[in-house]
């Protein structure tokens, strides 16, 4: 059974840093890719940016280029996602989830099968 724990949400002030970590188990990822979403109250679900597990090849949304960054640990089984100079906007539960890789980047809800629970990011002004 594939799970996925995130970790690492909190209360940050503004132009903080954060980084949430994405435990995945059950099944072997390499042929996967892991994105992260997020959602703020009162708004879709918003994607962020994905990783190629096995390649390690990232692809970021526009507006989150620059300041987000996607990593994976191999030995851990566990993906990242470092969020600097934060701001209130940022503030939103952030989701991680696992899609079987295809020939294009996965950017869509529908493109992912396994979510996580989410964690809450909180940015204060």
């Amino acid at each position: 059974q594939v799970q996925l724990v995130e970790s690492g949400g909190g209360l940050v002030q503004a132009g903080g840093s954060l980084r949430l970590s994405c435990a995945a188990s059950g099944r072997t990822f390499s042929s996967y890719d892991m994105g992260w979403f997020r959602q703020a109250p009162g708004k879709e679900r918003e994607f962020v940016g994905t990783i190629n597990w096995l390649g390690g090849g990232t692809y970021y949304a526009d507006s989150m280029k620059g300041r987000f960054t996607i990593s994976r640990d191999d030995a851990k089984n566990t993906v990242y996602l470092q969020m600097n100079s934060l701001k209130p906007e940022d503030t939103a539960v952030y989701y991680c989830a696992a899609g079987t890789r295809r020939n294009r980047w996965l950017r869509t809800r529908n493109d992912y099968d396994y979510w996580g629970q989410g964690t809450q990011v909180t940015v204060s002004s």
